[in-house]
């Protein structure tokens, strides 16, 4: 990255930003900033901060015109804050979404200590052509490198040691990507900074749907999004599928036309065991799936298929689905609704939707594809270094599709499958961002009605590095797959309690790229 793009950053950070403010302050100082607008900028931001221990934020623009007022500012340099500079610092930090702050300061420190260095050769140069060698030789023995990389350790005694323990526990807050619902109940306290989650799931369970579609979610809630297909899918089937998701229909003449997509609605409405006054109807168009000495939900629900549901809705037409109170909540079931998609979709429609949304909002997202075992972790580093260097994309969340396809030409089979695991873990260590992939279960997952932490395949030490791993699940009949059902459970969560038994129910209608429609218990 360009030392004015850092230094960009750097400015935004000390505007937006008090966490990263804090980290700064200590060994913070204007010399290190060549820009003489960014020098003039942060200058006035660490005095905002020292005086009201926060960083400015909308205020840089009343600071702007209060300084103006008092100060003299070169006419050239005013001109460039206000007309260059502030309008686009503006557009940046309005526009929202997760700051990295860790990363941010990462690459501060190793910027400062460049420029650290490189201010010290320049003094020692003058002072060699100017034929001050004995000075020179004073200046260069007592060179101390203050802002080394990595700081040795952290002095629990110190004040930094008080703000690092405050922003530990606010760390597990930045959320890179958050869900609505029962899902968003299970799983959003995971999708943070540090993550990293991975997706259990046999073959065609909809692993590369999963990750899509929190890669898309992330990216509408203002995350910048690295994408990379590791040989599942080809560059252009990628970009379909991404086409799909926008439009909301396929490009399959099979899958258009009048369709159904479940929709939320309560078991007990359905076989008319429900006498809340809130219910949406008084009638029950299961009713015949109950049974006197039914106790347990999720049997009934198992007798429900799409079968019973359309013939439910032609034999009772004005029902109407309900989750009016709590006991939704724990009875939850699914109803259908009629979607009309229209004519299969066109690549010209696909790609006015793609301009639209990432063009028109300026959200960022990379997608890099590889042919299937080429890819390496080495290799994902070094795209990210340069996507960085050449137009500062800072990614929030990374994705893989998937794991099983990296390679590691280095190791044995068995243990490259750790090595590659350790090597994705260690991505949003470094970066401070959230890492999410995919992994293929055991031959054993095809019977299952729900994934165990037996179902893992090649090598259990997977589980040892991700801080969650989430089963998809249907049952084996596809009886659920028909009607649009997933059930997402627990495998592992790390620093959390967790149960393969604690499963949420997400409602999807994959053909016309929508991997989440809803979720319920």
């Amino acid at each position: 990255m360009s030392s004015s793009s850092l230094e960009r950053r750097i400015i935004i950070g000390l505007i937006v930003s008090t966490e990263f403010t804090q980290k700064v302050r200590p060994t913070w100082n204007d010399q290190f900033i060549q820009s003489s607008a960014a020098k003039r900028l942060a200058g006035w931001c660490i005095e905002y901060f020292d005086e009201y221990e926060k960083a400015p934020y909308r205020h840089i623009e009343d600071i702007y015109i209060e300084k103006l007022r008092t100060t003299s500012i070169p006419k050239d340099l005013a001109e460039e804050i206000e007309e260059d500079i502030l309008p686009d610092l503006n557009e940046e930090y309005e526009e929202g979404g997760p700051f990295n702050v860790d990363y941010l300061y990462k690459q501060t420190k190793k910027y400062f200590h460049e420029r650290r260095l490189i201010l010290h050769n320049e003094e020692i140069e003058s002072l060699v052509a100017e034929g001050n060698l004995e000075e020179a030789d004073t200046v260069a023995e007592s060179y101390k490198a203050e802002t080394e990389i990595e700081e040795e350790g952290l002095d629990l005694s110190s004040d930094r040691a008080l703000v690092e323990m405050e922003n530990a526990f606010n760390q597990n807050l930045q959320h890179v990507v958050t869900y609505p619902g029962a899902l968003g109940e299970m799983w959003n306290d995971q999708f943070v900074r540090g993550g990293f989650i991975a997706f259990l799931g046999p073959e065609k369970r909809g692993k590369t749907f999963r990750l899509m579609d929190v890669a898309m979610r992330a990216v509408t809630q203002k995350a910048n999004v690295a994408f990379f297909q590791a040989g599942d899918m080809t560059e252009a089937q990628q970009l379909k599928r991404i086409g799909v998701y926008l439009c909301k229909k396929s490009d399959k003449q099979k899958y258009c036309g009048d369709v159904f997509l479940p929709i939320k609605d309560c078991l007990l409405s359905q076989i008319d065991q429900c006498d809340s006054p809130e219910r949406e109807s008084n009638v029950g168009p299961l009713e015949h799936l109950h049974k006197p000495d039914d106790k347990d939900v999720r049997l009934m629900r198992k007798r429900i298929t799409f079968e019973e549901l359309k013939k439910a809705r032609e034999k009772d037409k004005e029902y109407i689905p309900c989750h009016n109170c709590e006991k939704w909540k724990f009875n939850g079931s699914i109803w259908l609704k009629p979607h009309r998609t229209g004519a299969p979709l066109q690549g010209t429609e696909a790609s006015e939707a793609l301009r639209l949304f990432f063009k028109k909002y300026k959200r960022k997202f990379k997608l890099s594809t590889h042919v299937s075992g080429s890819l390496t972790i080495k290799e994902m580093r070094a795209i990210l270094d340069h996507w960085e260097k050449q137009d500062g994309f800072v990614p929030d969340l990374v994705a893989v599709d998937y794991a099983d396809l990296l390679e590691d030409p280095t190791k044995e089979f068995r243990h490259k499958q750790n090595q590659i695991w350790s090597g994705l873990r260690g991505i949003p260590q470094d970066r401070h961002c959230l890492l999410i992939t995919a992994t293929q279960a055991d031959a054993d997952s095809y019977t299952k009605e729900s994934l165990r932490m037996s179902n893992f395949s090649e090598d259990k030490r997977k589980l040892a590095h991700v801080t969650a791993m989430y089963g998809l699940n249907q049952d084996p009949d596809d009886r659920e797959k028909k009607m649009g059902l997933l059930r997402i459970n627990e495998i592992v969560v790390r620093e959390d309690e967790f149960s393969s038994k604690n499963e949420v129910f997400v409602m999807q209608k994959l053909q016309i790229g929508r991997p989440f429609l809803g979720s319920f218990k």
